[in-house]
């Protein structure tokens, strides 16, 4: 029996795939890390994997002069796309899938930082992974944002931000918050200094985040147990 394997693209070290990780592995899933900060393969092994996620990071989609691996990334991502292998972006994954597929990438009229109301959509009834799942709070960290890429099922919006979560085909799901934070995550990015710096410089308070964690995270963990159990079973009908 072929190893069921899912590839993971990290940008930097802080941002690890979290509550994504926890579960593919509880699945039975193996997760390879492909850390693009250290070295960036000239390939992937998407034919053999049983599904590819994209993290997070603090650059944006056309920073490709200072992170060349950008540009290979969303070759990346279309080649998964077309092979129709399970796929999930989070927060600029979901921006380098919408790049991906042609969308416009830029600046949001409004940063969002720690735990914000969202509220799914009808069609999110009706979605393979967010079908009776009640969502109303998650946790942001983004600049930017993306128009809808053409033929994508738009399943989750804000008032802060009108795209959240998309889906396209069967198998490929972009989500611009972070369903994948742990209770050590969200600490370590308040400390983390560029994060801790970018919170200071959009007025926001690091201590009202962190008094809401606990009473916020448990809701959002439900969640990344549901519609992320959903994927890894998808996963493992892969191989």
């Amino acid at each position: 029996m072929m190893e069921r394997m899912v590839l993971m693209l990290r940008h930097v070290r802080h941002e690890p795939a979290g509550m994504v990780e926890t579960i593919l592995r509880g699945a039975g899933l193996t997760c390879q890390y492909v850390d693009l900060f250290e070295q960036v393969p000239r390939d992937l092994p998407l034919v053999h994997s049983a599904g590819l996620v994209v993290l997070g990071g603090p650059m944006n989609v056309d920073e490709v002069a200072q992170y060349p691996f950008i540009e290979r990334e969303v070759g990346w991502i279309q080649a998964a796309m077309d092979q129709h292998l399970p796929l999930l972006g989070v927060c600029l994954g979901a921006q380098l899938m919408a790049k991906a597929l042609g969308a416009r990438v830029y600046p949001n009229h409004q940063k969002e930082y720690g735990w914000c109301p969202i509220e799914l959509t009808r069609w999110a009834a009706e979605d393979p992974l967010f079908w009776e799942i009640g969502m109303q709070t998650v946790f942001q960290w983004h600049g930017d944002t993306f128009d809808l890429p053409h033929g994508a099922v738009l399943l989750a919006r804000s008032p802060a931000c009108e795209n959240q979560a998309f889906r396209v085909g069967s198998r490929a799901w972009g989500l611009q918050f972070h369903i994948e934070m742990t209770a050590e995550m969200v600490e370590t990015w308040l400390d983390e200094g560029e994060r801790s710096g970018e919170l200071r410089q959009a007025n926001v308070n690091a201590e009202t985040i962190r008094r809401q964690t606990p009473q916020e995270l448990p809701g959002l963990q439900a969640v990344a147990q549901r519609a992320l159990g959903r994927f890894a079973r998808l996963c493992c009908s892969q191989l």
